[in-house]
C-alpha cells in the first residue's frame, strides 16, 4: 500500500462503510451488490485480455462471447431482478458496452409493451430464448431526434396482407442501431405507414433480417457494421436498407394501433402510451452519469494523492499535487457533483417506479412533468458529467492521456450519450416547452403542483428595471436552504424571461414556430437553471435523510460546494438578477477556497465511498492500494508492439533505407 494513501485514509473525519451504504440506498443494497461483485470477478469464465491490446474484431468477438455467458450465468444464479442484472452486468463489462444491449434495453421491452397478446404469444418465447436475437432499428442516416422525419415506408397491399418495406432515399438508411451490423437476426423497424392510400405515420415493425440458421442476411435486406467509432468498439452499430422486403400483417406491432385485413387503420387510444421506455432509459442516463463521474474522481483523486511534483516552497519536498489549490479547484466540486447526481439518479429511479405505478392504474397526470424531469436532467447531467471526465483526465497530467489510465475509456464510452436517446439540446427545448407552457398556466391564475409550483410564486416577478442597490439582498452563503431559494428565483425569472422573449417575438408578427426559433437561446438557459436548481434542492433534501452527525458535516460541505461553485460559474445570471451583488460574489469566491481547504482531508476517503472495485475502475491510476508506476510500467511491458525486441518494420524499411542513402 502506497504510503501516502494509507495517511489520506487515516485523515478522514467520517466512516466510509456508512457513507457507502447511503450511496448504494441502504446496507442491504451494498451487502447484495458486493455478493454479485463476488460474483463476477472470481468467475474464471470472465478472465478476459485487455481490450486496449486487441483489434476491432477481437473486442467484438470478446464481447459476443460475454454476452453469450452473461445470459447462461444469469439463470444459472438466478439473479432475475431487474436492478440486480444490470448491476451484474455493470460489474462483467466495466466501462464498455455489452454486444446485445439493445435487445435487452429495446427491442425485448418493446415486444413486452407493445405486443398484442397473439404476438407475444409467438414472439416473446422467440426473444426470451434467444432464437431471436433483435435491435431497435429508428435512427436513419438523415433523421436522428426529428422521428416525424424518419423516411422509411411500410405500405400495405391488402391483396397478400403483407407490408412492403423500403428504404426509398439514401438518408433514408436505417443507421447506428447498436447489434445491427453482425448480431441480430431481427430488427423492430420504425417505419411510416401507408394503407389505402394515406400515411398515419410512425409504427413499429418485426422484421426478420438474417436466416435462423445460417445468419445469413435475407433477401431484400442489405445489412452491416458502419465502421470504427470514437468508441463502443465493442458494439456493431449497423445499417439497414431495405428493399421490398414483404413481412406478414400480423408483424406490425398491434397492441395499440391496427391495421385490419382489408387495410383499414385503427389508431392508438393515447398517443403517451409510448412514453414509458423513453423516460425509463432517460432516467436510467442519469444514474449512468453519476457513475461515469464518480469513477473519473475516484481515479483523479486517488492519482493526485501519490503523485508528487515541483515545490509549493523552495527546498521543500516536493508536495502531493492535491495540495495544489489548483487541483482541488479543479477536481473538488467535481467531486461535488458526482455526488450531487447519485442523489438525483436515486430520486429519478424513485419517482419513475412510483408515477409508473400511476400510469399502470390508468393515471397520466404526472407523466408530462416527469417527460420533462427526466429530459432536462438526462441534458444537464451527460453535459456536465461529459466535461468532468475531460478536466479529470488533464488533472491526471500526461499519464491521464494514457489508456492505462481508464479516463479515455471512460469519456469516449459515456460521450454518446449527450446525443442517444435525446440529443441534448433538444431534450432542454421539451423540458422548456413544459416549463414556458406551466409559466403561462400561472399566469392565468392555475395553481401549478409538482416541481415547477415555485412558478406561481409573484416575488420572483422582479424583473421589472430597478437600481440593483434598490433591491433586498437574498442570499446567505453559508446556509442551504437560503442558496436554494436563489437557484429557484433564478429558474423563475430566466423561465418568465423566456416566455417574454417569445411574446415580444410574436408581437412583431411572428409565427409561433419562428418566435420559438428566435427564443431558443433563452429557451435552452431556461431549463438549464430549472435543472440546476433541481439538482440544488434534491442534494440539500437528501442531507435531511443523513442522521450521522460525521457524514452530514462533510456532505454539507459538498453541498455548499456545488451550490456556491455553480453560483460562481453562473454569476451573470444571480448579478442580472439582483440575487447577488457585487461584494457577496467576492465573498462566494473566498467561501469556496475555504470549502476546498476543509474537504482535502476527506477527499480519498469520499471517492473510496464509492466503493470501486480495481477490476471495475480498470484503471492504473486510480488503483486503490496506489501502486501507480510499478503498475505502470507491468501494463506498459504488455503492448503487443513489445512482443518482439526488434520489430519487421526495421528490416522492411530502416534497414533499406540506411543502404539508400
Amino acid at each position: 500500500m502506497n504510503p501516502d494513501i494509507t495517511r489520506e485514509r487515516e485523515n478522514a473525519t467520517f466512516d466510509v462503510e456508512k457513507l457507502t451504504h447511503i450511496l448504494d440506498g441502504g446496507n442491504e443494497k451494498t451487502k447484495r451488490r458486493r455478493e454479485i461483485e463476488a460474483m463476477v470477478f472470481s468467475d474464471p469464465d470472465f478472465k478476459e485480455e485487455d481490450p486496449n491490446f486487441l483489434s476491432r474484431s477481437e473486442r467484438y468477438d470478446q464481447a459476443v462471447k460475454k454476452s453469450a455467458q452473461m445470459i447462461l450465468k444469469l439463470r444459472e444464479y438466478g439473479i432475475a431482478d431487474p436492478e440486480e442484472i444490470y448491476c451484474y452486468k455493470n460489474m462483467v463489462l466495466g466501462h464498455h458496452h455489452e454486444a446485445m444491449g439493445l435487445h435487452f434495453v429495446m427491442f425485448l421491452p418493446t415486444l413486452y409493451s407493445q405486443c398484442d397478446l397473439q404476438q407475444a404469444r409467438k414472439w416473446l418465447p422467440l426473444a426470451e430464448s434467444f432464437q431471436a436475437v433483435g435491435t431497435y432499428a429508428q435512427t436513419e442516416m438523415g433523421h436522428g431526434t426529428h422521428l416525424r422525419g424518419l423516411e422509411t415506408t411500410a405500405t400495405y397491399d391488402p391483396a397478400t396482407q403483407e407490408f412492403v418495406l423500403n428504404s426509398p432515399t439514401v438518408s433514408s438508411i436505417k443507421w447506428w442501431p447498436g447489434g445491427l451490423g453482425k448480431t441480430s437476426n431481427h430488427a423492430i423497424v420504425l417505419a411510416q405507414l401507408y394503407t389505402q392510400g394515406n400515411c398515419h405515420g410512425l409504427h413499429a415493425f418485426i422484421v426478420p433480417i438474417r436466416d435462423l440458421d445460417t445468419h445469413v442476411p435475407l433477401p431484400g435486406i442489405v445489412v452491416g457494421d458502419i465502421g470504427p467509432k470514437f468508441g463502443f468498439s465493442e458494439v456493431d452499430n449497423g445499417f439497414l436498407k431495405l428493399e421490398n422486403v414483404r413481412i406478414p400483417r400480423e408483424n406490425m406491432l398491434m397492441k395499440f394501433a391496427k391495421v385490419e385485413p382489408d387495410g383499414t387503420y385503427l389508431k392508438p387510444p393515447s398517443a403517451k402510451l409510448t412514453y414509458g421506455t423513453m423516460v425509463f432509459i432517460r432516467s436510467l442516463i442519469v444514474g449512468e452519469s453519476a457513475r461515469a463521474l464518480s469513477k473519473s474522481c475516484t481515479i483523479a483523486i486517488r492519482y493526485s494523492s501519490v503523485r508528487h511534483q515541483s515545490e509549493i516552497r523552495p527546498g521543500d519536498p516536493e508536495p502531493q499535487i492535491l495540495d495544489y489549490q489548483t487541483q482541488q479547484y479543479k477536481l473538488l466540486p467535481l467531486l461535488a457533483t458526482a455526488y450531487a447526481f447519485t442523489f438525483v439518479g436515486q430520486y429519478m429511479r424513485q419517482t419513475y417506479h412510483r408515477i409508473n405505478g400511476a400510469i399502470n392504474e390508468g393515471d397520466f397526470s404526472e407523466l408530462p412533468e416527469l417527460h420533462a424531469l427526466s429530459a432536462g436532467l438526462k441534458a444537464f447531467t451527460t453535459w456536465a458529467t461529459n466535461s468532468a471526465i475531460e478536466v479529470c483526465r488533464m488533472s491526471c497530467g500526461g499519464h491521464g492521456y494514457s489508456r492505462s489510465s481508464g479516463l479515455p475509456d471512460i469519456y469516449v464510452e459515456f460521450t454518446p450519450t449527450c446525443t442517444y436517446e435525446g440529443e441534448n439540446t433538444v431534450m432542454m427545448l421539451q423540458t422548456a416547452r413544459y416549463l414556458v407552457k406551466s409559466y403561462r398556466q400561472a399566469q392565468a391564475g392555475q395553481q401549478l403542483s409538482g416541481i415547477v409550483s415555485y412558478l406561481n410564486d409573484p416575488k420572483h416577478q422582479r424583473v421589472q428595471p430597478q437600481p440593483v442597490a434598490g433591491r433586498p439582498t437574498l442570499v446567505d452563503i453559508n446556509d442551504l436552504a437560503s442558496l436554494v431559494e436563489v437557484y429557484k428565483q433564478r429558474a423563475a425569472i430566466l423561465v418568465e424571461l423566456a416566455a417574454k422573449s417569445i411574446q415580444h417575438e410574436l408581437h412583431h408578427s411572428k409565427s409561433q414556430e419562428d418566435a420559438w426559433n428566435n427564443s431558443a437561446i433563452d429557451l435552452v438557459r431556461a431549463s438549464d437553471a430549472h435543472c440546476h436548481y433541481v439538482v440544488v434542492r434534491l442534494f440539500t433534501d437528501k442531507l435531511g435523510e443523513v442522521s450521522d452527525p460525521a457524514i452530514h458535516s462533510v456532505m454539507s460541505t459538498l453541498a455548499l460546494l456545488y451550490a456556491l461553485h455553480g453560483i460562481t460559474k453562473n454569476s451573470g445570471d444571480f448579478l442580472q438578477a439582483g440575487l447577488l451583488n457585487a461584494p457577496q460574489s467576492l465573498q462566494i469566491s473566498n467561501r469556496i477556497k475555504e470549502l476546498l481547504s476543509q474537504l482535502r482531508p476527506n477527499a480519498v476517503a469520499l471517492v473510496d465511498a464509492f466503493d470501486f472495485h480495481d477490476k471495475r475502475l480498470k484503471s492504473v491510476l486510480g488503483r486503490y492500494d496506489g501502486n501507480v508506476y510499478e503498475n505502470l510500467f507491468e501494463w506498459a511491458r504488455r503492448s503487443p508492439l513489445n512482443s518482439t525486441e526488434v520489430h519487421e518494420s526495421f528490416h522492411k524499411y530502416l534497414k533499406p533505407l540506411r543502404a539508400k542513402l
